[in-house]
Order: structure tokens, then C-alpha cells, then sequence
């Protein structure tokens, strides 16, 4: 059944009254019953439910559900989709989820049911933000920003671009959204082994050193991209704490400390995963923050050596020289090295180019 959107009408009442009045009604009509309005939200059932009214679900509760995110237009364009990605989406209830009116919006469903909801700006304006580290998860990218549960916005405006020109779009002019919801599965905290991102800060601190050792060993042996999940989490568990903290304070650069470590052991697996460009990346968001790092510049001039930067190798190398002249025998073999590949890839481009002339 097509709904027609027109004004919300003024009210009050919130979203979790009306859903839960509505729900706790007789079962029949509620699923004959296509939409509710609100001030700021309509409500449509697209397929009734066979399992039991969540009502407001407890703390640490895992909820699995698929989404689909459409515009407000007359295409009703799709700008995410979790079953084209093919992985449904989790959240912990009550952990510090970025867009919390899913959690309202989930209450308020049965297991097995999809609805539909509208929701205005107050509710959407953060969506690019969360889309964007869904988008890095599906992609199997960055470490830093690729988790959603969080409740700072510190580094909302880092930078100009979130790397999507939807989002970028959607980010200068926030839209009323279309959610499709379909609860899949409700589980109790006994249920499920609780990931690293639904620890409280006390557990995330203290595993932190236990992952850093994890990653650290199966570095050793070979197994980068395991590694890599490892550095993922103990960096996720740092910044959940840190976004608690007051910037540029003691403890908050206690924690970035810890962070920057693990990132750069991140990049060292990605150095040996071949993805050069991505370590270029990170490397720089910690340079452009603390420019004081040598290993930074170190790992970030081995990256550029190996796409063939020569002069941007040549300079990250001549920093790590400035600031930790103790390395400069790793940096005259890292030299070498540049020298050797350069050599190669001009005698190549000699031999493409020879009879073309």
C-alpha cells in the first residue's frame, strides 16, 4: 500500500506511546492497520509479525535486524541496503549506538515483522555519519573511524569529505529518511559472546594489552589480516573511552598514544598485505595530528617507495631522520631500496617506450 506524505501533524506524544498503543492493541487490526502519524515519523507494517512484542527491550540486549535507507523522493532512491551487502545489521541496546532512534524504532517491533518508518531531520541529520562506518565495515576498511558505537561527534568535521558524494550531499542538507526495519532476532546478554564494542570502559581497557598481544603474535607468524582484526579491536576499544575524554587532555593523550601505536602496527600488516595506499592514509591522519612521529613517517615513506613516490618517499625518509637519527641504518637500507626500484621502473618505461618513436 502506497502512504502519502504530507505534513506530520503537531504532537507531543512520542513515537514509543504510539507504537507500543498501537501494538498492544488487538494483534488483528494492528497488522490491518497500514500507518501511524506523528509529529515526526510515520509508521507503516509490511509484514505482520510471528513473534512476541519486544516492548522496551533491557540493556545489552543483541539486536539483529536488516535495513534499507531510502530518500524522501519521488524514485524513493536507495542509498544503503543490508541485504544487498548481504550481512544484517547487530546493535546492543542501550550501548551508545550513533543513530539511537533505531533502538526506538526496534522496541517497538515483533520478531519477524518489517515496517516501514519515516522519519524527519531531528531523527536523520547523524545518518551519513553512521552509513559512512557501515559502508568502511562492508569494505573491510579503516580501523579508526569504521565503528558506530559511540557517542562522540569530536571528529564529525575532520574532514570535508566523508568519501561518498551521496553522503557528502545528504551530510550538507539533511532529509527526512525512509527506514524499512526487519527484526530478525532478539538476543538476552547470556546469549551471545559479547564483542569488544559492547564491553563497558573498564573491560574495553583491560582488553585492550590482550589484544595488542594476540595481534602482535599472529604478526609474528604470518597471519596479517587476522592480525589486523585484532589491532581493529583494541582500537575500537580505546576510542570508545576516548571520545569520554576531554581532548588534548592527559588522559585523552594517554589514550591517543595507545591508539597510534596500534594503528601503526595496523599499517605494518598492511605494508605486508600489499595495500599501500590505505597505509599512506592512516599514516597521514596521524602525521597531520602529531607530527612528531617517526614511525609514522617511517612506515608512510616505505609505502611510497613501493608506488613509486619517489620524492615523497625521499621526504618522509629524510624526516625520520630529523626526528630519530637512532634508525638511521633502517632508513639507508629503506634508501637503497627506493634507488634499486627506481632504476628498475625507468629501465621499464625505456623498454615500453622504445618503439613507440
Amino acid at each position: 500500500m502506497d502512504v502519502e506524505i504530507c505534513a506530520p501533524p503537531s504532537s507531543s506524544v512520542s513515537i514509543s506511546v504510539f507504537l507500543h498503543s498501537f501494538l498492544l492493541s488487538d494483534s488483528s487490526s494492528a497488522v490491518l492497520s497500514p500507518t501511524i502519524i506523528m509529529s515526526w515519523c510515520l509508521y507503516q507494517i509490511i509484514q505482520p509479525a510471528f513473534g512476541s512484542w519486544n516492548q522496551d527491550l533491557p540493556a545489552l540486549m543483541k539486536v539483529t535486524f536488516h535495513f534499507r535507507t531510502q530518500l524522501c523522493d519521488d524514485e524513493r532512491t536507495v542509498i544503503d541496503d543490508s541485504k544487498v551487502v548481504g550481512t544484517p545489521m547487530e546493535i546492543v541496546i542501550g550501548n551508545m549506538f550513533k543513530l539511537d532512534i533505531w533502538e526506538t524504532l526496534l522496541s517497538s517491533m515483533r520478531i519477524g515483522e518489517v515496517a516501514e518508518f519515516w522519519c524527519d531531520t531531528i531523527h536523520t541529520g547523524i545518518y551519513p555519519l553512521v552509513s559512512k562506518s557501515m559502508r568502511r565495515i562492508a569494505e573491510g576498511k579503516d580501523p579508526v573511524d569504521w565503528q558506530l558505537h559511540t557517542c562522540g561527534m569530536a571528529n564529525m568535521m575532520a574532514y570535508h569529505s566523508l568519501g561518498y558524494d551521496d553522503l557528502d550531499e545528504l551530510m550538507k542538507e539533511p532529509r527526512p529518511l525512509f527506514f524499512v526495519l526487519e527484526l530478525i532476532r532478539v538476543q538476552q546478554p547470556t546469549e551471545y559472546n559479547r564483542e569488544s564494542w559492547a564491553l563497558n570502559d573498564e573491560e574495553r581497557l583491560k582488553a585492550v594489552p590482550v589484544l595488542h598481544g594476540q595481534g602482535n603474535k599472529l604478526y609474528k607468524q604470518g597471519r596479517y589480516q587476522e592480525a589486523t582484526q585484532k589491532y581493529k579491536e583494541a582500537i575500537i576499544c580505546i576510542k570508545n573511552v576516548q571520545t569520554k575524554e576531554k581532548a588534548w587532555d592527559v588522559p585523552w593523550l594517554k589514550l591517543e598514544k595507545m591508539a597510534n601505536t596500534l594503528t601503526l602496527n595496523y599499517c605494518q600488516c598492511l605494508l605486508r598485505m600489499e595495500e599501500y595506499y590505505e597505509v599512506i592514509e592512516h599514516t597521514t591522519d596521524i602525521i597531520n595530528q602529531h607530527p612528531g612521529q617517526a614511525k609514522a613517517f617511517y612506515l608512510r615513506g616505505k609505502a611510497h617507495s613501493e608506488v613509486w613516490n619517489e620524492a615523497e618517499a625521499r621526504q618522509d625518509f629524510s624526516r625520520v631522520l630529523d626526528l630519530n637519527p637512532g634508525m638511521k641504518k633502517a632508513v639507508k637500507k629503506e634508501l637503497a631500496v627506493l634507488s634499486m626500484r627506481m632504476e628498475e621502473k625507468n629501465q621499464e618505461d625505456k623498454n615500453k617506450y622504445k618503439g613507440m618513436f
